[in-house]
């Protein structure tokens, strides 16, 4: 690999997740941002259970838990009356993950979170107070211009990935326009110190979004206060201090003190850039698609770009994978953002406001696949680039290519217990299912790919096996994923099913060339 790092411009969650998932993988980065701190402005409040996934494989799930606000519960109430339409309990998703809760903290507080994560794994790597305004490419790096308290630099890289946000100088600078439409619409945000716990009692969930015609409201219980969130009519002033206050208490009702710590006016995009490469350079977040967040659709999906992207990367610069492989990050990504995210956000406006009789898709199934959809995202990726994505899951049905596998709890060769998703932190993984009695024969272990065999059957210590073995008690991971015996999932570092075959020789070896060669998989 080469000693140039890859530069991500922008010190964002998106930017920062990103840097500490090449950390991960071992590629060295660093990371430009132009303002001399990280943002304190109240923004993202509600991190969902994907992304908790995705922090887990960096490393820094533990220390955001530690300062998070735990949500097992999600209510849609109609304001007007006060009852609840339909709620949401996570538990149902416990087999399918090892986080089956959501998480609420303001964006502010977890940016300083990741950066010492960075810090720690790459000491120097994220720059304050470095403003990009040049980029150039070359055939192997690229030559960014920044401009800094000691003057303008040039900076090399062998990547250069814009997570720069809604102004994005990287996508002004690849000439990528953006596509969609502003509502006239704004969002207000504000964080309130209130007691609605103790001295005034309020039985609300940690997240609540309350449907009414007039005006809709989201409550977020957050660790160190309450946040409201609610729309503007286009042309209405944004509200004064003591209008905000009088909002919050018509909706609450009285209170012993209440406090506005921040409060935030936003507008309502739905924009997506045209492109999102060019070269050596990649467009990441709301740099990438600028999708104005409801039902946490936000930071969340941005998150999903910082998982897809830096393992391909890695792929490549190790000479793994040939450079086509990264051009899946845009295929797969996009159709989640254009279709998947923007729509879910508007039938969510459209439920939220009473505007439409007509349920949103995401609350169409039962109640787990109600939970998968809206922690876990539901997403079904389209390497084939055919129309087989989703962003919605109706109810459980056999694992299909695409799909993100499940978390499964399994019991290693030592006998511990070990979550299926940390056999992928470092490489594929080929799940042959079989029973290990009858010893099948396992292709040895490549570059990047390494091979398993999932049983209900301990494998016997003479069987050849017991070193690859992981033992399914109850068989309940098989039937999780609905497959038979003689099966191999062929999946991939950022938990997607890249392939699904029956056991036979040759047969994990030619699924993997033509995953990362980019060629198509049955769906």
């Amino acid at each position: 690999m080469s000693d140039l790092p890859i530069i991500v411009a922008g010190a964002g969650p998106v930017g920062l997740i990103t840097a500490l998932n090449l950390r991960h993988h071992g590629l060295p980065v660093i990371v430009l941002e132009e303002d001399a701190q990280l943002s304190r402005d109240t923004k993202a409040g509600t991190i969902l259970t994907r992304t908790l996934e995705i922090l887990a494989r960096t490393g820094t799930a533990d220390r955001v838990l530690a300062q998070a606000l735990r949500v097992e519960e999600v209510g849609d109430l109609d304001r007007a009356s006060g009852l609840s339409m339909r709620t949401l309990r996570t538990g149902v998703i416990r087999d399918d993950t090892a986080y089956p809760f959501m998480i609420n903290m303001p964006q502010h507080h977890l940016e300083p979170l990741l950066a010492q994560a960075l810090d720690e794994a790459a000491p120097g790597a994220l720059r304050l107070n470095h403003r990009l305004t040049g980029l150039t490419q070359h055939p192997d790096h690229v030559v960014v211009e920044v401009d800094t308290r000691e003057g303008p630099q040039t900076i090399a890289g062998r990547y250069i990935l814009g997570c720069d946000g809604g102004r994005s100088t990287i996508r002004r600078l690849i000439g990528a326009q953006t596509e969609g439409f502003s509502l006239d619409t704004r969002y207000m945000l504000i964080d309130v110190d209130l007691d609605l716990d103790v001295k005034n009692p309020r039985d609300y969930p940690y997240l609540a979004y309350f449907a009414d015609a007039q005006e809709w409201m989201i409550l977020i219980r957050h660790p160190h206060c309450w946040r409201f969130l609610f729309p503007l009519a286009a042309g209405v002033e944004e509200p004064s201090l003591d209008a905000v206050r009088d909002k919050i208490l018509h909706f609450v009702g009285e209170t012993d003190r209440m406090e506005v710590l921040q409060r935030l006016t936003y507008t309502v995009h739905h924009r997506v850039a045209a492109h999102w490469r060019q070269g050596r350079a990649f467009l990441m977040g709301d740099a990438a698609h600028l999708i104005t967040p409801m039902w946490a659709l936000g930071l969340n999906t941005g998150v999903l770009d910082a998982n897809a992207l830096p393992w391909r990367l890695a792929w490549v610069e190790r000479g793994w994978a040939p450079d086509s492989l990264l051009d899946g990050y845009a295929r797969e990504q996009r159709p989640i953002a254009v279709h998947g995210s923007a729509e879910m956000a508007e039938a969510a406006r459209r439920a939220m406001g009473k505007e439409d009789a007509r349920d949103a898709d995401a609350m169409t199934g039962d109640d787990w696949g109600n939970v998968m959809t809206r922690c876990l995202l539901g997403v079904r990726l389209d390497p084939s680039g055919e129309g087989g994505w989703s962003m919605v899951k109706t109810r459980r049905e056999p694992i299909r290519v695409g799909d993100r596998i499940p978390d499964a709890l399994l019991h290693g060769p030592d006998g511990r217990p070990v979550r299926l998703h940390r056999l992928l932190d470092h490489g594929f993984l080929a799940l042959h299912v079989a029973d290990a009695r009858r010893r099948p024969s396992l292709p040895p272990d490549a570059p990047g790919l390494r091979h398993a065999i999932l049983s209900r059957w301990d494998a016997p210590l003479d069987s050849g096996l017991r070193d690859r073995a992981l033992l399914d008690v109850g068989d309940a991971a098989r039937a999780m994923l609905g497959v038979e015996e003689g099966t191999v999932l062929l999946i991939r570092p950022d938990d997607h099913v890249a392939a699904i075959a029956p056991m036979g020789p040759g047969v994990v070896g030619a699924l993997h060339r033509a995953c990362l060669e980019g060629q198509a998989q049955p769906r």
